[in-house]
């Protein structure tokens, strides 16, 4: 891993109104995402370029999930250009339509301030406390999802495409065709595709791009997330990013490869220190551990995301740092030099990319800050400890249930801090109505278990 990459301009307002002329776009997405994580656009056609391009687009922010009051609703919609592309064309119908581009945009009040509640302002908050302190983190991730068939009416289901498991070649797995389709529309819109594989479970997979600086990363989360559904659409079948959508098979996760550069070097290692990491590395990776319970809430914010983190599919509950073991939170990988970084292993792909990785990076800093010293990294296999073990090694469990990762989230003072109050509040008011709905549900376990027994 190098930071080292030819440095790029953003293209000016003039350059990508020529592009969207000779590229023969009619139509031009304006995105953003509201805090919960899902993807929102303003769609406008080639006479509005101009005026979109000039951040002159204004929406109805209080029909957006977390934005604002209806008596405050108009937001403006300023286009970063640096995210211009042009979609590939998914169907034969879409291209006689017309071509494609996107946008993705920050979001402002009527006079040009930031909207403090806008997921991708708060990872630039956090990008520019970083700088402060003289680092630039890099972030690459590892997404999974399961693709499974559609009914004869078009939903969903929950049956797989396939039965095969993790690197299984064709005709086993009949994802393959698929994954090279995502892989090729990806690498048309500028991403730089790592490896792509069938995972664990039936009908499961994962495709991992480079990593990148946090901003890039998000952006191209939100990306992968609408490339993926969009090309199972046109294979008839259903993407999902849900973290644990069948029981007794491992579930969807996003681990996130987080390292700081400085000066061009990465700011993680230290041939001199223990497991080849420096202090930079150690205060950052105790940052993480000792915010863990309060950044739950923002990685994994589903009452679905809690079925995912239970012993036995891989995916931890431990908060504990490793060099050689998958069963501990986080993982240093072999590998040192540029390529030395901290494998968080708890955030599952429902989160939001830009408040999971501003919270990440928050916790980190925190740790630099306040010089923290992780506890012992700890070899062995965690989930075989006893609890008397775990006390000895002091280590500790992630939250559950939601319930209580938003609670756990409430009481972390920094990680509030970084998130900011309108987005604290709005994000824990919709997570506890969804918790509140959850909890007053009765389910299809509980009448199997007790109907005939009381």
């Amino acid at each position: 891993m190098s930071p080292h990459r030819p440095p790029t301009t953003p293209p000016t307002s003039d350059e990508v109104l020529r592009a969207l002329h000779e590229g023969e776009v009619k139509f031009l997405r304006l995105q953003f995402t509201d805090i919960l994580g899902t993807t929102k656009n303003v769609e406008v056609p080639r006479s509005q370029f101009a005026k979109a391009l000039s951040g002159d687009v204004t929406f109805d922010g209080s029909a957006v999930e977390g934005f604002t009051r209806v008596e405050e609703s108009d937001m403006l919609l300023r286009p970063d250009l640096s995210t211009f592309l042009i979609y590939p064309q998914f169907s034969r119908e879409e291209g006689e339509r017309g071509r494609v581009a996107r946008l993705i945009c920050d979001v402002s009040l009527p006079d040009g301030t930031p909207f403090t509640g806008d997921p991708r302002y708060v990872l630039k908050q956090q990008i520019g406390r970083a700088r402060a302190l003289g680092f630039e983190m890099f972030v690459g991730t590892e997404p999974e999802f399961f693709l499974f068939e559609r009914t004869a009416g078009g939903l969903g289901s929950t049956v797989t495409h396939d039965k095969a498991g993790y690197f299984d070649l064709a005709p086993i797995d009949k994802g393959e065709r698929i994954r090279r389709e995502i892989t090729n529309k990806l690498v048309e819109m500028g991403f730089e595709i790592e490896a792509a594989h069938h995972e664990v479970a039936p009908g499961q997979h994962e495709i991992d791009f480079r990593y990148a600086p946090a901003l890039e990363t998000a952006d191209r989360i939100a990306t992968f997330k609408f490339v993926v559904k969009r090309v199972a659409l046109e294979y008839g079948l259903l993407a999902s990013f849900l973290p644990k959508p069948m029981p007794s098979v491992n579930g969807s996760g996003m681990h996130c490869h987080l390292s700081l550069f400085r000066d061009g070097a990465n700011a993680f290692t230290d041939p001199a220190g223990e497991y080849g990491l420096s202090t930079t590395a150690r205060q950052f990776i105790a940052g993480l551990l000792d915010h863990a319970q309060g950044i739950t809430a923002i990685t994994n914010p589903l009452v679905n995301s809690y079925k995912r983190l239970v012993p036995g599919f891989e995916a931890p509950v431990n908060i504990a740092w490793s060099t050689s073991n998958r069963s501990a939170l986080i993982r240093i990988p072999a590998k040192r030099g540029n390529s030395t970084r901290a494998e968080v292993r708890m955030p599952d792909p429902s989160c939001n990319p830009y408040l999971a990785l501003a919270v990440m990076l928050a916790a980190g800093l925190d740790g630099i800050e306040q010089d923290m010293e992780p506890a012992p990294a700890i070899q062995r296999n965690i989930f075989r400890m006893t609890v008397r073990e775990k006390r000895h090694h002091r280590v500790k469990e992630l939250p559950t249930d939601l319930r209580e990762a938003v609670e756990e989230l409430q009481k972390d003072e920094v990680i509030a801090r970084a998130l900011g109050e309108h987005v604290l509040d709005h994000f824990v008011e919709a997570k506890m109505a969804e918790w509140r709905e959850y909890s007053a549900t009765v389910h299809a376990w509980e009448l199997e278990r007790y109907l005939d027994l009381v």
